[in-house]
């Protein structure tokens, strides 16, 4: 099994650091431009393999479709392929055949797409054929809205191109509503009206209007450096590409990681980090808007010896793995627990965090388990990360941007 060493002799940082474009944002434009009449620049891209696989996948005239461990393109390329003439077979990884379809796939044959389950009922691989005459004339449709928002926002952006757009009905606890809005923001960037009220959002039929675009930076990749900040006992850092009016929900970092004495500043570039006076007491935050942090923030109290009480991880576990059970795995293997409670929260105990030799950390094929990681070497001076290409995913550049900070790794 592949690994790597990583090491870290003191606890500053200083440096600055592009960050990679949000893999969220790219595979959206990347969308809406697939369902945009004209062609328009998008500007930069992110890096990630995720989104070079929803490129690749959206120019491709093979008739199989492979996304890889891609879950997000997997759910936005199930909605776009459903208004596409032809059949496609749309297949992924092993992990991406566990990790649930059905919810999208129903709801959009319920508009009339063509999809049949080609091995596990509700899972990947699906084959999708050409829409039915009926497709999209009937356009309520209604589906649960605390599962996953990417089913959500796959419906939506395909929406204006339906003949009487649609009319989604969330049921349920709306998770990730940030993730929505993102999407939604996006969409009336390129000129689309839509109607949000209460749990139900409007959208008529209408053209998408091509127009040059931005990519913000990641805020997701910058959850990690805030972990380093955390750590630090000096820190000087600077992040370029990040907006102070972000339409991704895991700007919550600003405010939330003052607990732990962290001090972001914006400037033209992004953001400063740097010290300020921690709080006291315990760190109680409800993740349901921002689930991608939870792993770098469980990792961030375990390292301080703060007790923390997370909720709304209902989603943790589907995604690139059970994330709930990772953190309980390796965060014990520092002396760490993360212990989940029956009304789903979780507690990260208040223990010191306990050093081991070298501690090995497994990823389980998920490139925020080895980022959300690989801060704990500023602690204990080296820690091992197993299977480290997983980074890729959404942030290729990680371990190379680590070393210009300071970090090292064999």
């Amino acid at each position: 099994m592949e690994s790597i060493q990583v090491f870290k002799k003191d606890k500053s940082i200083q440096g600055e650091i592009t960050l990679t474009g949000s893999k969220s944002i790219s595979n959206r434009a990347l969308l809406i431009r697939a369902l945009c009449q004209d062609d328009f620049e998008i500007q930069p891209l992110a890096a990630a393999q995720d989104t070079q696989t929803m490129v690749e996948l959206l120019e491709s005239n093979e008739q199989i479709l492979d996304a890889g461990p891609a879950g997000t393109t997997y759910r936005f390329l199930t909605a776009y392929l459903s208004l596409q003439e032809g059949e496609q077979i749309l297949t992924g990884s092993e992990r991406m055949k566990q990790r649930p379809i059905g919810i999208l796939a129903e709801a959009l044959k319920k508009l009339g797409a063509n999809i049949e389950y080609m091995e596990n009922e509700g899972y990947p691989p699906l084959k999708i054929g050409s829409p039915t005459a009926d497709f999209g004339k009937n356009n309520r449709i209604e589906i649960p809205a605390n599962v996953s928002s990417q089913y959500i926002s796959a419906l939506l952006m395909i929406a204006p191109n339906l003949p009487n757009g649609i009319e989604l009905v969330l049921t349920g606890n709306i998770v990730s509503r940030p993730y929505i809005q993102m999407t939604l923001n996006l969409m009336a960037y390129f000129g689309i009206k839509y109607d949000w009220s209460g749990q139900i959002i409007l959208i008529k039929n209408q053209a998408y209007q091509a127009e040059k675009f931005t990519v913000e930076a990641d805020w997701s990749a910058a959850s990690y450096y805030y972990t380093l900040a955390a750590f630090a006992d000096d820190c000087d850092l600077q992040l370029n590409g990040l907006f102070e009016n972000s339409v991704q929900g895991d700007s919550a970092l600003v405010k939330m990681t003052t607990h732990f004495g962290v001090q972001t500043t914006f400037n033209e570039k992004g953001i400063h980090l740097s010290k300020s006076t921690p709080k006291t007491g315990q760190f109680i935050y409800d993740f349901l808007e921002c689930p991608d942090l939870a792993q770098a923030i469980a990792v961030t109290c375990g390292g301080l010896g703060i007790e923390g009480l997370f909720s709304g991880l209902e989603t943790l576990k589907i995604k690139e793995t059970d994330r709930v059970a990772a953190l309980y795995n390796e965060l014990k293997k520092v002396g760490v627990d993360f212990i989940e409670q029956e009304n789903g929260a979780c507690i990260v105990n208040k223990k010191a965090i306990k050093p081991a030799l070298i501690p090995s950390f497994a990823t389980y094929e998920d490139h925020r388990m080895a980022m959300a990681f690989a801060p704990l070497a500023m602690l204990l001076d080296v820690v091992q990360i197993e299977e480290p290409k997983v980074v890729g995913k959404s942030y290729p550049h990680f371990w190379e941007d680590l070393e210009k900070i300071g970090f090292h790794s064999k």
